[in-house]
């Protein structure tokens, strides 16, 4: 604790109210919205922020990442903000001591604070004993008791108290794919407002393109096709200990454990679909919202096959099965998106 910490009173935000979330960074969004009397729902925010896609991402180095999150530019945090009136702007740094300085200061303004962490150095994740590094997880800081040093933090189920020196290895974290370099985001609500049909049609579109018509090839519906022809051959180049970390990592991240809500985000979006139809007055929004939730029902029989198949005793034996399932998907998502596109071509 430096002398500046010291100085600073016990924080408690007055108002502060923590729920369970679905997903870490809509999650987060949601708390800070609420905090701002702006009540917009995960799915509301992961729709609009164009969230929902598919990649599959290989890295020379490391083992294999599947995801159900998309990745817009600018981010889907700002196109969310955007469509919301809510100016929502990232900052990064190098500097530990800065990332500190700042949150002490916006937590003594009164303000939350979205933060960019390696959930492995959180004390209350439980790994089982193993060390596993992902730093693309979100939480908020709302709160600071300087006598422990000790930050308070919302996380998807609960409060929890966070040494500080705890928080900056989560928050300085170096591990690839995702290190968070310190990320934190402002926050300006003066001009919130609720979305309008167009842009939640506009969002939905750009959605649907980029899952039909992806820059690269492991990105979107061909990017689902790209993993089953992909995962076959992952025996050739893992050890069978990386083999189960990367069938438990599948799991993870299509599964409700690890922040989609399950069916790798699909029943967010359904429920978001459903939200649409309502604001929108169009029905056919409704059905698109039937038709993935049925997508994310044969998701989680992948995450349910990824955590079996992780603890079976010869997983490379059963790589081939998810072939056709997953073939199966990306025919299904391909219909889903090309439906939507449609309707958002003639709103």
């Amino acid at each position: 604790m430096t002398d500046t910490d010291k100085q600073v009173e016990h924080i408690k935000l007055s108002g502060f109210k923590s729920f369970n979330t679905h997903h870490c960074v809509t999650g987060s969004m949601r708390h800070i919205y609420e905090f701002n009397q702006h009540p917009v729902s995960e799915e509301m925010l992961l729709g609009l922020g164009e969230g929902v896609s598919f990649i599959y991402w290989h890295q020379k180095g490391q083992t294999p990442f599947i995801g159900g999150r998309g990745s817009p530019k600018p981010s889907m945090e700002q196109i969310a903000g955007q469509r919301t009136g809510v100016q929502i702007v990232p900052h990064t740094t190098s500097s530990t001591a800065r990332a500190r300085k700042t949150l002490l200061e916006m937590l003594s303004a009164g303000k939350p604070v979205m933060l960019q962490v390696d959930m492995g150095y959180l004390p209350y994740f439980d790994f089982g004993g193993s060390e596993y590094h992902f730093g693309g997880h979100a939480v908020v800081a709302c709160g600071y008791n300087p006598h422990d040093d000790t930050v308070q933090v919302a996380d998807r189920d609960g409060l929890y108290p966070v040494l500080m020196d705890d928080l900056e290895k989560a928050r300085n974290s170096r591990h690839k794919p995702f290190p968070p370099r310190n990320l934190w985001y402002s926050c300006d609500f003066s001009n919130r407002r609720s979305p309008t049909s167009e842009e939640i049609y506009t969002a939905i579109h750009n959605q649907a393109q980029a899952m039909l018509e992806p820059p690269i090839r492991n990105i979107g519906v061909k990017g689902i096709r790209l993993a089953a022809e992909r995962i076959p051959a992952w025996k050739e180049f893992m050890d069978d200990e990386q083999l189960r970390w990367t069938l438990f990592n599948t799991y993870i991240f299509t599964s409700p454990a690890g922040g989609t809500g399950g069916g790798a985000f699909r029943y967010m979006f359904s429920r978001f679909l459903n939200e649409a139809a309502e604001i929108t007055g169009d029905s056919r929004l409704d059905e698109s919202a039937a038709d993935f939730q049925h997508i994310g029902d044969h998701w989680q029989e992948i995450a349910v096959w990824s955590k079996a198949a992780s603890e079976s005793p010869n997983p490379a034996d059963l790589l081939a099965d998810c072939v056709s399932p997953i073939n199966k998907i990306a025919d299904l998502e391909e219909a889903g998106w090309r439906k939507l596109s449609l309707i958002t071509t003639d709103p």
